[in-house]
C-alpha cells in the first residue's frame, strides 16, 4: 500500500479510487507495487481506514519521508545547509453551513467525552504554536466538524476553510526537506518553518 500512495504522490493522482483504478490497468505501476497480473488490488476504502484507524497515530510516514530526504543529502542532492520556505493553502473539509459564528463560540464550554474526534483534537491543540495558540484573534466561523481549520480569504475570493501546508525547501535541486501543516496564519507558519528546521538539523 505505501508503493500505491507512492504512485499516487509521483504521478498526481490524489483520488484513491482512481489510484486503485490506474494501478490496476498500468503495467509498470503493478511492477512498481511488486504486484502480479493476477494479484487484486486493494479496495480504495482500506486506504482512509488505515489511514483513521491503524496508522493514526503511526509515525511509519514520518520515517518513510525522513529516509529519503537522508538518501537525498547523503547524495548529494541536498546540502542540508541552506532553506527557503512556502505555505500553501489547502481547503478543509468544512462548510459554512455548518459552523458557528466567533461571538458563540466557547470552547471551554465543550464537553470532550461527548465531542466527536475532530474537535476534541482541536481542543488538544488549543496551546499548540501551530493552530490554537498560533493567534490569539478568533476566526470569524469556526466550522463544527473540523474547528482546527481556519476561515480565511487569503486568495482573494470567497473565504472558506483551510489549513496550511508549509514546505520547506532546498533551492539547489528543489527537494522537500520538511512539510508541516499549520493554520492559516502567518503566526503559525513562522513556526512550523522553526519546528521543520530542528527537524531537518537531527535527520
Amino acid at each position: 500500500m505505501v508503493r500505491m500512495l507512492l504512485v499516487g504522490y509521483i504521478m498526481g493522482i490524489r483520488s484513491e479510487r482512481r489510484l486503485c483504478d490506474e494501478v490496476h490497468l498500468n503495467l509498470a505501476y503493478r511492477w512498481f507495487c511488486k504486484m502480479d497480473l493476477t494479484d487484486p488490488i486493494p479496495d480504495h476504502s482500506t486506504f482512509s481506514k488505515n489511514r483513521h484507524g491503524r496508522f493514526r497515530d503511526s509515525d511509519m510516514l514520518r520515517h518513510v519521508f525522513e529516509t529519503v530526504v537522508a538518501q537525498c543529502i547523503e547524495a548529494g542532492l541536498a546540502s542540508g545547509q541552506r532553506y527557503v520556505a512556502d505555505a500553501s493553502i489547502i481547503a478543509a473539509d468544512a462548510n459554512r453551513q455548518n459552523s458557528t459564528p466567533k461571538a458563540d463560540w466557547n470552547p471551554g464550554a465543550i464537553n470532550p467525552n461527548d465531542a466527536p474526534r475532530a474537535v476534541r483534537e482541536y481542543l488538544d491543540t488549543l496551546d499548540d504554536a501551530a493552530f490554537g495558540a498560533a493567534s490569539t484573534v478568533t476566526p470569524k466561523f469556526i466550522s463544527h466538524s473540523d474547528p482546527a481549520s481556519q476561515w480565511t480569504g487569503a486568495r482573494g475570493g470567497p473565504a472558506y476553510f483551510a489549513y496550511s501546508t508549509n514546505y520547506l525547501i532546498e533551492p539547489d535541486n528543489a527537494v522537500i526537506m520538511d512539510v508541516e501543516a499549520t493554520r492559516s496564519v502567518q503566526q503559525a507558519e513562522v513556526g512550523a518553518v522553526k519546528i521543520m528546521i530542528d527537524r531537518v538539523q537531527k535527520t
